[in-house]
């Protein structure tokens, strides 16, 4: 069975995003005298040399371009929108320590037609991650953690199945998606109700692969490296992260907490497409559980001021919020998370909770994308030699518009011409996420299916180590599926023998998918929960 979808799409920018910011495009041939600056030599936050021989680059910012790139994104913008179709999505760029641009398109909600405008709060998924790791940065600058602080030295109860990799498991490690979990280990958990506490309990009994051998994307390994930092500086995620980092760089809009956001009289709520129509979603994503991989919300005016943060090496306002030091190691490339599978191939590399590359014009670049399938895409890119970068924020299921629109403006500033048709390559890389899940997903029934036992021949509390328990009882002419501690409730129809098939609809299921649940004997094995071989419960 293929892994789900959305959880491959909120790893994309580990691979997908490198992609569609250009990393594969040929460099340009223009010399660095014809197109202005050299690289480093454009922009630095700081006065002083530091022996750092920065980039060669043959591509270079310059005030002009950047000025046309701004002058170019409203246009595009509504390209994209026209094309994709995504209701609503705001859109900051930073230059030189400055917001040049920042604003709203679309709507709010189709259901209500309020626009949206800069300060429209919108659920940043996985961009998330980049934003707390700049919380955790703070706190290695103070001496609370390290970068290569084991996480059970403040998080004692946190355990892998390997006891060695549980000791030597370090906040490093998790930001880099490099413990040995597999990926996405703990969303399934997610989706059947289970809080933070009962995720991160049940990862030790989840098989693990090689420790620090390659990437496999998980939001809750990450988000136990973040509870550490958390229980380290004695405040939970949400208000170390408002201590940290929103407070002090003015994001009054800004929360790790999704009650804030739902509270906000300014908030995009999702959208999804059914049927080739965009619809509010009938079920909004609360990510609290993984807050510090996917749960933060803002706007485009707010995000700006992160930017600059950022691109200043931890500095805003001319204040030092986050040690250089700290900082620098999540920004810069630690592991390689990707592989180049031939000789001309590009490598894709990660920080901590960052994607670092180099451009087609031969900058640094860093980045992250994030998405919801039940109605969220947003990505940012900043080039940190030059003091730019941008955010797109939409409230529509990742299809590509938020990569389009950043790329689009990273060519332009670059070279004042766009290398790709960006749209095109975008959506033909993300729309494929989007799929329904299932072995059978859009295959027709058989017509003419084994019989099935009697229903109450089913009916029953079937257990499982790492899911709990699932109870299969006859409801009027058919049965039910319950499981998990959220109540989560399928109604089963038969299909075959004694395989039923069940429709979920979450996170990690897009509308159209289609699990199968296999009764042998005592045992039940649920398709969708057994990727990784735990799917099997024993009556």
């Amino acid at each position: 069975m293929p892994p789900p979808r959305t959880r491959a799409v909120t790893a994309l920018s580990a691979a997908a995003l490198m992609a569609i910011v250009g990393l594969g495009v040929s460099a340009c041939t223009t010399s660095p005298a014809a197109t202005g600056l050299a690289s480093k030599a454009a922009w630095s936050p700081t006065a002083g040399g530091s022996g750092n021989p920065g980039s060669d680059a043959v591509s270079s910012i310059t005030k002009e371009r950047v000025a046309a790139a701004v002058s170019a994104l409203p246009a595009y913008v509504k390209t994209v929108m026209d094309a994709s179709g995504v209701p609503g999505l705001s859109v900051a760029v930073v230059y030189q320590d400055e917001t040049v641009f920042a604003e709203g398109y679309g709507v709010r909600s189709l259901t209500t037609g309020e626009p949206v405008d800069r300060d429209t709060v919108f659920q940043l998924a996985s961009v998330s991650k980049s934003v707390g790791a700049t919380v955790i940065a703070r706190e290695v600058g103070k001496g609370t953690v390290a970068w290569d602080t084991p996480v059970v030295t403040n998080l004692p109860g946190f355990a892998l199945a390997d006891p060695w990799v549980t000791q030597h498991v370090t906040i490093a490690d998790l930001y880099t998606h490099r413990s040995g979990l597999y990926e996405h280990a703990g969303d399934e958990l997610e989706d059947l109700g289970y809080d933070r506490a009962d995720v991160l309990k049940r990862l030790r009994l989840t098989p693990l692969g090689a420790f620090r051998a390659e990437e496999n994307y998980t939001n809750f390994g990450l988000t136990a490296a973040a509870e550490s930092v958390a229980k380290a500086a004695g405040l939970d995620w949400a208000a170390l992260s408002q201590r940290n980092l929103y407070q002090p760089l003015g994001m009054d809009s800004t929360s790790s907490r999704f009650d804030d956001f739902t509270a906000s009289k300014n908030h995009a709520v999702g959208h999804v497409p059914l049927n080739g129509t965009w619809q509010v979603t009938s079920l909004q994503r609360q990510p609290d559980a993984q807050s510090p991989a996917g749960g933060v919300s803002s706007s485009a005016k707010d995000m700006a001021a992160w930017l600059k943060l950022v691109l200043a090496g931890g500095s805003f306002g001319g204040e030092r919020i986050v040690a250089e030091d700290a900082l620098t190691p999540a920004i810069t490339a630690q592991f390689v998370s990707k592989p180049a599978h031939s000789a001309d191939g590009r490598a894709g590399l990660t920080g901590y909770g960052f994607n670092v590359g180099t451009t087609p014009g031969g900058l640094p670049s860093i980045s992250h994308s994030g998405a919801f399938a039940l109605g969220t895409g947003t990505t940012f890119t900043m080039l940190p030699g030059q003091g730019l970068g941008i955010v797109v924020l939409t409230n529509g299921s990742p299809v590509g518009a938020a990569e389009a629109i950043a790329a689009q403006f990273i060519d332009l500033a670059q070279f004042g011409e766009p290398r790709q048709e960006w749209w095109k390559l975008a959506n033909a890389m993300l729309a494929p996420l989007m799929a329904p899940v299932g072995e059978l997903a859009g295959k027709p029934a058989p017509n003419d299916p084994t019989p099935a036992e009697p229903l109450a021949a089913y009916a029953g509390v079937y257990d499982n180590k790492y899911f709990g328990a699932a109870k299969v009882t006859v409801a009027g002419d058919h049965l039910e599926l319950t499981v998990g501690p959220g109540a989560v409730v399928w109604p089963l129809s038969h299909w075959d023998g004694g395989v039923f098939t069940y429709r979920p609809y979450h996170e990690n299921a897009p509308p159209g998918s289609i699990g199968k649940a296999t009764f042998q004997g005592t045992s039940l094995v649920l398709e969708l929960l057994d990727t990784h071989g735990l799917g099997t419960f024993t009556r």
